[in-house]
């Protein structure tokens, strides 16, 4: 626990899931100090993954991505702040924002969050070039896709491939291009990436791979008009998406001195180099006992399971951080749900036919089940997360029988029913 107990005055930095999520827990274990959120949105802290999927597409609109009223910061006594935290006198344990207030901490927590990543090519800062991470930026996208003609997305991950599938969707002729040799090529399995490169296809979207791209070109008014490719293509574009990745935001950390390395550097606890000082969420690199080096993981159930922790050790229950990670993307009617973390499997095996649009692929190494993709198949979803969580082992050759189910094997070895999904 903080040395100033359950009264201690904590300022959160980053008002997105991470640090909303933190002042909330905060509260509802008891802890009755000052708290503090700061963003610099001027927003309520609202929900991001319907941004490339939902809200795009006019589905939900945005008083359904608050993750909580106005009432709710103020029935709980957090108190919002607008502005940009620009330095932390660690001595004075004070944040200064950019315009010159000065908000001081018992414990002060970062979740400074990530930014998107900006294709460093010529042409990079034309108009109809652009990135997807805030509610500004989707509502910008959401205004301009209406008078596109020709949409190119570059990068296949799945903030790519899920604006690729809404824009088709509303009606727009979509390119992707990517630099790999397949989609979600650093996120998911073989299998899983050509059913989605299929899904996408049949619903005439264009799948470019191994092409990076090497400039945008301007018609006479200033406006993204092509993209050359790498081999020297141009694609006739008036608005592109770049889903090339996100950078942690990590400036206000290294300029106060904590260690910084991709990331602000937490250990176990998620406490920084500065024990006054936590890190959560898309900017936090921590130890993860499933992964042989640290990680930073973008995800709601990272943000949401850090800020559940570093409440817990603030309000008197200290634990080591060792939560499931786990994912999921919509892409038009296909939902992939990911448990645990593949990299660096070894082995594949697929449940069910990929044809059929409703299969799970399991991912070993070294003959140990690391990590279940489920595309339409939330059971086994479910099954998975117990499974890994849990400690349950499962090797290859029990997972090959023809009889096998996750489901079964659960029950199996803890006579208990999956749980039904969410």
């Amino acid at each position: 626990m903080d040395a100033h107990g359950m009264s201690a005055r904590i300022v959160v930095v980053g008002a997105g899931q991470a640090g909303h999520q933190t002042a909330t827990f905060l509260r509802e274990r008891g802890h009755s100090g000052p708290i503090t959120l700061i963003g610099d949105e001027g927003l309520l802290p609202y929900e991001r993954p319907p941004l490339s999927k939902a809200f795009l597409k006019g589905t939900a609109d945005e008083s359904q991505l608050w993750l909580r009223p106005e009432t709710f910061y103020t029935r709980n006594a957090v108190e919002r702040v607008t502005g940009s935290a620009v330095a932390l006198d660690r001595a004075a344990r004070t944040v200064r924002l950019a315009d010159g207030s000065v908000h001081p901490y018992d414990h002060l927590v970062l979740a400074t969050g990530a930014r998107a990543r900006a294709l460093p090519v010529p042409g990079a800062g034309l108009r109809g070039v652009h990135t997807l991470r805030s509610l500004a930026d989707a509502r910008t996208l959401k205004a301009e896709l209406a008078g596109a003609a020709h949409v190119v997305v570059a990068g296949a991950g799945f903030v790519g491939l899920e604006f690729a599938a809404a824009a088709q969707e509303l009606g727009h002729r979509v390119t992707v291009v990517e630099a790999l040799g397949r989609p979600l090529a650093r996120v998911a399995s073989a299998a899983t990436a050509e059913y989605f490169a299929r899904l996408h296809e049949r619903h005439g979207n264009r799948l470019l791979f191994g092409q990076g791209i090497s400039a945008f070109h301007a018609e006479d008014g200033g406006r993204v008009a092509a993209v050359e490719l790498t081999d020297g293509r141009r694609l006739p574009a008036d608005l592109v998406l770049a889903g090339v990745g996100a950078v942690p935001c990590t400036e206000l950390a290294e300029a106060a001195g904590l260690e910084v390395a991709g990331g602000i550097v937490v250990d176990s606890l998620l406490l920084t180099s500065d024990p006054r000082i936590s890190a959560v969420g898309d900017c936090a690199l921590f130890p993860h006992p499933r992964a042989a080096t640290p990680l930073r993981i973008e995800s709601v159930q990272n943000a949401v399971d850090h800020a559940r922790l570093v409440a817990d050790r603030l309000t008197g229950t200290a634990r080591t951080y060792d939560d499931l990670p786990w994912f999921w993307s919509t892409q038009f009617s296909a939902t992939l749900q990911i448990a645990g973390l593949g990299h660096g499997h070894d082995a594949e095996l697929v449940l069910g036919e990929p044809d059929s649009g409703r299969f799970s692929v399991l991912l070993f190494r070294d003959d140990r089940l690391v990590s279940v993709e489920s595309v339409d198949r939330p059971a086994d979803h479910m099954a998975a997360r117990r499974l890994l969580a849990d400690g349950i082992p499962l090797v290859r050759w029990e997972a090959a029988a023809a009889d096998f189910s996750l489901k079964g094997h659960l029950r199996a070895h803890t006579g208990r029913r999956v749980p039904a999904p969410a």
